[in-house]
């Protein structure tokens, strides 16, 4: 049974550990087949961008011997050594538009003395120009940005917001600049901002997003799970006497359930898998554990974001699609960062989609932080509360329910009180989520 890791982001560390990898080699392979691409691919944080980049750089390195017995090894490729520029925007927190170019800065002097190459140019994105074309004039430049959005989330609500916007797009706009000396440009982040250069001026950067092609090239599939999991979900059936079938299906109401394209199949969030079985098969919220979305919380309360309205209607491509900095929406951001995702589909002279909670691990623990913010109540406390009122319901005590619901209320504290009516009613509409039951608001009826 081979070991597992949630913790090794680096392809090569992760193969000579002789960790468990699962081959995604064959839809890499198809980035790879044009003799030119210049791509960008928009997903969820802990999915796997980060190994994906390790692996393409491992592939312009040359380091054949690394994909031995992987589907790329019997790929038609060139197999050739290229100058990789391999930037992490998520390895530093910046707060300014300076720190932000110094941080810049210090990445591109560290490529450049690794390659022996001398810049004489000093503001960052000349520098970043200067060491593309200097490397790219021998053989074409790989360029590889992780995180290229972090900058901008750390920031969103804070007023220097547009300097540090201003900065990415000076940095970002090189890339277009320097097309000819460029063999292979891949960009990835959590979101999809629509003034950072990337897709306003970038006009020959394919979007992968929501490619069918590339839809599960991160996450698991219900095939690679039973297939590279066998041994650890067979040790999981035995350790709590569980027959393997009625395990899987607990596994997928859990932590499958999130789709990138409206007829792709479904995929597993990589960390959650990694971290259940580590655990010995212990089904919580491990997605979550890696960060909470405070700042979604927050924007969801500024703007009243209505949850039943959004969650039950079909919306068009454009509603989540790439968005302004200084107009921030809930929607977009809920659907780029993994809390929603497609459910279903209809076809109305467009395509609309249908978004939700993509399973139980996201639905649960997003609803408990989002009852916390919206009323004061700790959400170590809500499963509890959402329990008891459930347990209540079941065995017809609705004098208990209702008494305990106005417990509830009552517990909410003052200075959070506002005299909204849809505010209270997402708390009731949160509350019967939790609890498991469908519920209609507000329902427009003539009876």
């Amino acid at each position: 049974m081979k070991s597992l890791t949630t913790s090794v982001y680096t392809f090569e560390d992760l193969l000579n550990g002789k960790f468990l990898y699962v081959d995604k080699t064959e839809t890499i392979w198809k980035m790879l087949e044009p003799s030119k691409g210049i791509y960008f691919l928009s997903r969820p944080r802990r999915f796997g961008k980060s190994l994906t980049l390790s692996t393409l750089k491992a592939v312009f390195q040359n380091k054949k011997y690394l994909f031995k017995g992987l589907a790329l090894e019997n790929k038609p490729h060139d197999w050739k050594k290229y100058p990789v520029i391999h930037l992490d925007l998520g390895g530093k927190e910046v707060r300014t538009a300076d720190e932000l170019k110094v941080y810049l800065s210090d990445r591109v002097n560290k490529i450049a003395d690794d390659y022996d190459v001398k810049l004489s140019l000093k503001a960052y994105d000349a520098r970043f120009h200067e060491l593309i074309e200097t490397l790219g004039e021998k053989d074409k430049t790989v360029i590889l940005i992780d995180e290229y959005d972090k900058p901008i989330l750390d920031n969103a609500t804070n007023k220097n917001i547009e300097n540090i916007r201003e900065t990415l797009e000076s940095f970002y706009s090189v890339i277009k600049a320097t097309e000819p000396y460029q063999r292979f440009v891949l960009m990835t982040g959590v979101s999809k901002f629509s003034k950072v250069s990337v897709f306003s001026k970038l006009n020959n950067l394919t979007d992968i997003t929501m490619d069918a092609k590339f839809a599960t090239m991160l996450g698991y599939t219900q095939e690679e799970l039973e297939e590279n999991f066998s041994e650890h979900i067979a040790h999981v059936c035995r350790e709590q006497k569980m027959n393997r079938a009625a395990l899987l299906d607990k596994l997928k109401l859990w932590y499958n359930g999130y789709k990138f394209h409206q007829n792709a199949e479904t995929v597993y969030n990589p960390v959650s898998i990694g971290k259940f079985f580590e655990s010995a098969g212990e089904f919580k919220n491990y997605w979550f554990e890696t960060g909470t979305p405070s700042f979604l919380l927050k924007l969801a309360k500024k703007q009243q974001f209505d949850f039943e309205n959004e969650l039950s209607r079909p919306v068009s491509e454009l509603a989540f699609a790439s968005y302004e900095v200084d107009k921030l929406k809930t929607l977009p951001l809920l659907f780029q960062t993994g809390y929603l995702t497609i459910k279903g589909t209809e076809e109305k002279k467009m395509t609309r989609y249908f978004l939700d909670f993509p399973n139980l691990e996201v639905e649960l623990a997003f609803e408990a932080y989002l009852l916390d913010e919206y009323s004061g109540v700790n959400k170590e406390n809500v499963s509890v509360f959402t329990t008891d009122i459930a347990v209540m319901l079941e065995d017809g005590d609705i004098d208990g329910a209702m008494e305990k619901m106005k417990c509830f209320f009552a517990n909410i504290p003052y200075d959070i009180q506002i005299a909204n009516e849809k505010y209270y009613q997402t708390i009731f509409y949160i509350i019967f989520r939790l609890i498991g039951l469908f519920i209609e608001a507000e329902a427009r009826t003539n009876i």
